[in-house]
């Protein structure tokens, strides 16, 4: 197994758990329960409705936002997907399927670094990969506005329907943070479904400091982001938000006889909130993580992490050896070895930084990632477990430093 618990565990993006998370998943398991609709477990429904409101003022979403929990934010995005089609067209693919001619106008717009899940769910949703648009990105590998509209404008004028943007606050090769203000403001003129992936960095917004993050939110329609990722809270649970309930509903809502209670006029079935019937009970781990920690203790660990980045970015910028490859925005730092005093080419530095990589990797110590920025070959450091210290930074860059000294 490859130990995503272990506190020297810098890939990818962190799936961190906690002794309170990890308690209620025994519990659930003990208890079994099939939470679909409110009659069959009545406290499943009732604190997911808790822990999500919760959740919302902690991030200061919308007080009209209601939320309900996902697997993860790839199910999210498609059914926000879903949701965007199904509003443009007054729920008529539903009823009908795609009509002739329908399937080549309805366009989705993201930034060029956008999660793959994006993608993905343009094709299972229908649109055609064809009919995705990825926007440019600026040297700090977020969306540039402005190129967003004059997509959304070729399109208008080519006889095409722009339908939804997925704005991501935290792209995941960088953590760019996509504006989501100047963005939200061209939905709003274009009457555009915007959602808002901030699988990663929604967490961060709980530090008053980082509420900037979210800035522009008022105008997402549907907004996601995983406490599974960092909020210390077992594999699965993403938090999906939405400014409309019963477009949701609307979408996915079907009412077989053997499903009908007595009370569904009177309480929330989450099971019409999303793609699956079957839920689990995941909102007891989350209100076992928020009601151990509280939110102080909660964002203690977060700002750790943060100034733990920003401290190992220093470091890096301090060594002629290393070279900084995007900003650090939260808790990933992008770098490469790239030494001041040599002239080498891109090629070369992607097959060096590549068997760095890959001797960290195999030592067992440690584990990094790496992606490309703008077409170069970077490593990816991700402080985000539960359990990691200043001394597990430290450690990870003296063995970089000792990884390099003979090249």
């Amino acid at each position: 197994m490859t130990h995503w618990q272990h506190p020297s565990f810098f890939a990818y993006f962190p799936a961190n758990t906690s002794e309170p998370s990890i308690l209620a998943e025994f519990l659930t398991a003990a208890l079994g329960a099939q939470c679909m609709i409110w009659q069959t477990s009545p406290a499943a429904t009732e604190l997911e409705e808790v822990v999500m409101g919760w959740l919302r003022q902690m991030l200061g979403l919308p007080e009209g936002f209601s939320g309900v929990i996902q697997g993860t934010a790839s199910t999210s995005t498609l059914r926000a997907l879903l949701c965007a089609r199904e509003r443009a067209t007054s729920f008529a693919i539903n009823k009908h399927g795609f009509l002739d001619g329908e399937r080549r106008r309805l366009t989705v717009y993201t930034s060029e670094e956008a999660h793959s899940s994006v993608e993905k769910a343009v094709k299972i949703a229908g649109f055609g990969k064809d009919h995705l648009r990825l926007i440019p990105t600026g040297t700090d590998f977020a969306m540039i506005p402005e190129e967003l509209e004059k997509a959304i404008e070729t399109d208008r004028q080519n006889d095409r329907s722009p339908c939804c943007v997925v704005a991501t606050v935290s792209t995941t090769s960088s953590t760019g943070m996509d504006p989501l203000r100047p963005i939200g403001e061209i939905c709003d003129h274009y009457r555009l479904w915007l959602h808002v992936d901030a699988a990663m960095a929604g967490t961060a917004a709980i530090l008053p400091e980082m509420r900037h993050l979210l800035d522009g939110t008022e105008y997402a329609d549907s907004f996601v982001f995983n406490p599974h990722k960092w909020m210390f809270t077992n594999f699965d649970c993403s938090a999906y938000f939405c400014k409309d309930p019963k477009v949701l509903t609307s979408t996915f809502e079907i009412l077989p006889e053997y499903l009908k209670t007595g009370v569904d006029r009177r309480v929330k079935n989450f099971r019409d909130w999303g793609i699956p019937l079957g839920r689990r009970f995941r909102a007891l781990k989350l209100w076992f993580v928020i009601r151990h920690f509280g939110i102080r203790g909660l964002q203690a660990k977060v700002r750790t992490h943060i100034q733990l980045a920003k401290e190992l970015e220093s470091w890096i910028r301090k060594d002629p050896r290393f070279e900084v490859m995007a900003p650090v925005t939260i808790n990933v730092v992008c770098f490469r070895y790239h030494p001041s005093n040599r002239t080498v080419t891109e090629e070369d530095l992607e097959q060096i930084n590549q068997g760095l990589m890959d001797a960290l990797n195999r030592s067992g110590r440690m584990f990094v990632t790496h992606t490309k920025l703008k077409g170069r070959f970077t490593l990816r450091l991700c402080i985000g477990q539960t359990n990691t210290t200043q001394d597990h930074v430290q450690q990870a860059w003296e063995r970089l430093q000792a990884a390099v000294a003979p090249l």
